[in-house]
């Protein structure tokens, strides 16, 4: 009986403490984001879905070497953020270029950025939307590559260039994908308590 009192007393007393630790209303958890991440989100909608076609590399005059590439995305947490997986294949179906992106808006600076992981690298990049999709740059060595995405209809172009100052961009890769259906990535499925 003295161990049942023990055990009681035990949980109510972790019941205060977790009590105490509550977040006042000025605390408040928000597990979906802000409503203002969620509507900038809205913006980039367009992309969720599952995306095939093509990836051309541009290796140097008449080096040109076209992939199959995948995309699929959607939004997590509560549509405040946009999760990205790109993934060219090779004729024998090993992936030859796998990268994860997470896009989101920050509420204080007023502008979206990209935390992209590929090539065994990864870094922040402002993300800049278009009328027609967005833009970003990254550096790389002896200059920049500044990639363009546009967004007609069902249909996917995104050029990426080298710039480097004193000559003229040249191009490195072009993705044409067409959209091809709905996915409930990465959303789907979660663990459940």
């Amino acid at each position: 009986m003295a161990t049942g009192l023990f055990v009681s007393v035990a949980a109510l007393v972790g019941m205060v403490a977790i009590g105490a630790a509550s977040p006042s209303p000025a605390q408040e958890l928000r597990p979906a984001g802000t409503q203002e991440q969620r509507d900038a989100m809205q913006r980039l909608s367009w992309m969720d879905g599952e995306w095939t076609g093509t990836a051309s590399v541009y290796a140097g005059p008449g080096r040109t070497s076209s992939h199959s590439h995948t995309e699929r995305i959607g939004p997590m947490v509560g549509g405040s953020i946009k999760v990205i997986e790109g993934r060219t294949t090779e004729v024998d179906g090993q992936v030859s270029f796998n990268a994860f992106a997470v896009v989101s808006w920050d509420d204080e600076t007023d502008r979206y950025t990209m935390r992209s992981y590929a090539n065994g690298q990864a870094g922040d990049f402002p993300l800049e939307i278009t009328a027609d999709g967005f833009r970003w740059s990254t550096p790389s060595r002896g200059g920049t590559m500044n990639y363009v995405t546009t967004h007609t209809g069902g249909e996917w172009v995104e050029v990426g260039d080298f710039v480097m100052d004193g000559r003229p961009p040249m191009r490195v890769i072009e993705l044409r994908l067409r959209r091809r259906g709905d996915t409930d990535w990465p959303a789907a499925n979660p663990v459940t308590p």
